[in-house]
């Protein structure tokens, strides 16, 4: 779990160390709302992937979907992460799921609530893909998922080589390809 006085207190050192003055008057409140500004962006830190699956493990009988032909594909999913190098913003970021339903379909909210919470941790993009490839399986019982994320990092656009660039990453399984995104 977060501790929010060490972490609203993390920023006033943080302000100090910059050389400001943490009495001024448009500082005085900063170190509390850049603590609420964090619990919410990093709320995904309180959860393992498995607490996200009995979480979020909102599925229906799908067995009419069963067959190979029937595929569930949610694009454009809209998420931001904090590089875990930097604790630089990955931003811009999409994320395509698709999956074939094993007996199960998952609520299409739950896919986007997934995606947004596993992003909402110190991550690699890599990872993100990784973790909701993880929950999607366990709640599906699919063997035939992939997950496509694509985003800029500022670590790379704002400081070190500073060129504007996009990232994706691809992670899945079984017997799905890249291409149920054209």
């Amino acid at each position: 779990m977060i501790d929010e006085k060490r972490l609203e207190n993390a920023f006033k050192e943080l302000i100090l160390a910059l050389g400001d003055d943490i009495n001024r008057e448009g500082l005085k409140e900063t170190p509390k709302r850049a603590k609420e500004m964090f619990l919410e962006q990093f709320e995904g830190m309180n959860y393992t992937n498995d607490e996200l699956v009995d979480l979020f493990n909102k599925s229906f009988d799908g067995d009419y979907l069963t067959d190979s032909k029937n595929m569930v594909i949610m694009k454009d999913i809209d998420i931001f992460s904090h590089c875990e190098h930097h604790l630089a913003l990955m931003y811009d970021m999409t994320v395509d799921i698709a999956y074939i339903p094993n007996g199960k379909v998952i609520g299409l909210s739950k896919l986007a609530r997934i995606a947004d919470m596993v992003s909402k941790r110190l991550q690699l993009q890599e990872r993100i893909g990784n973790d909701i490839l993880y929950i999607v399986k366990k709640i599906t019982k699919s063997n035939d998922i992939i997950v496509r994320i694509e985003g800029c990092h500022s670590c790379v656009t704002a400081r070190g080589v500073k060129k504007r660039s996009k990232t994706i990453t691809i992670s899945k399984i079984g017997n799905i390809g890249k291409e149920v995104f054209n």
